[in-house]
């Protein structure tokens, strides 16, 4: 049995910094993590990948194509759709060790895991043909969560993701270092959110598009409450405690480590005439 997590989330979302920061936690704890770049459009990342997209295909090859002149969201679907036809290749990178935990660090266009099916396809070729157990990572930039109406707004994003990927769902706020103490002790409040605070907070604004669509608010807070379909769960990365507190979770998602085997150590029984000597 493989291990993975398909980390997603939105531009700037941390994703990268997340990925290292998981590899440098497990390297102290004397564990191995690789890191699998999906991104064609990456520029940079303070990680060393165990396989690079960007070795089959940049986006950069679908922009310049003559025949099919990409822009940058279109070159990212190519790209994306070519890897699916090339995973003979992926196969190849990845190896065939058992007990590998890979990040598969993806693009950063939402839309691609949102309504497109082009993650799942690939998270279903893992699955099935290459054995790992997954579980998707959604990341959301803490900066994003601390009002009501961009909290509604991260929530549905997340639901999404989890709606259409199937997999196994952690969502995570990131970026918890850079909050002030304020804009924190406000973010707490969203991590078991109460709609009815929420909508008070919308209804309590005088911009025209809350009033006019306060049903509908009021519809996506209660279905929020009433089945508890999205929760999250904040990373520092500057705390420890924090980073182990969320690869626990994860772990125990995908069931990491439950089929090692249990390190016995056998015992020589003592002789009875040993026994009754010493005695």
């Amino acid at each position: 049995m493989r291990y993975g997590q398909i980390v997603l989330g939105p531009a700037g979302s941390g994703k990268s910094t997340y990925c290292s920061t998981l590899v440098r936690h497990a390297a102290d704890a004397r564990k191995i993590v690789e890191v699998v770049n999906l991104d064609p459009a990456a520029e940079y990342f303070d990680y060393e990948p165990m396989a690079d997209i960007r070795e089959l295909i940049h986006v950069d090859d679908a922009m310049q194509d003559e025949d099919m002149h990409f822009g940058p969201n279109g070159g990212l679907v190519f790209c994306m759709e070519y890897l699916l036809e090339n995973l003979d290749w992926l196969e190849e990178q990845l190896g065939d060790s058992d007990d590998d935990y890979i990040l598969f660090d993806c693009p950063g266009q939402i839309e691609l895991y949102t309504h497109m099916t082009v993650i799942r396809q690939f998270a279903e070729v893992l699955s099935q043909r290459l054995n790992f157990r997954l579980c998707a990572v959604f990341l959301i930039d803490s900066q994003f969560l601390v009002d009501g109406p961009k909290f509604l707004s991260g929530t549905m994003a997340a639901l999404s993701v989890m709606v259409n990927l199937e997999l196994p769902h952690l969502n995570i706020i990131t970026k918890m270092d850079l909050l002030s103490k304020a804009a924190r002790k406000q973010l707490d409040s969203y991590l078991e959110p109460d709609p009815h605070v929420l909508l008070s907070e919308m209804s309590e604004s005088t911009s025209k598009w809350n009033q006019k669509h306060a049903k509908l608010s009021d519809a996506i807070g209660k279905l929020i409450e009433d089945y508890s379909l999205v929760r999250f769960c904040p990373l520092n990365i500057r705390d420890e405690e924090s980073i182990a507190d969320v690869l626990l979770t994860i772990d125990n998602m995908i069931q990491y480590g439950e089929d090692t085997d249990v390190k016995t150590r056998d015992f020589e029984e003592q002789d009875p005439e040993d026994e009754s000597e010493d005695s």
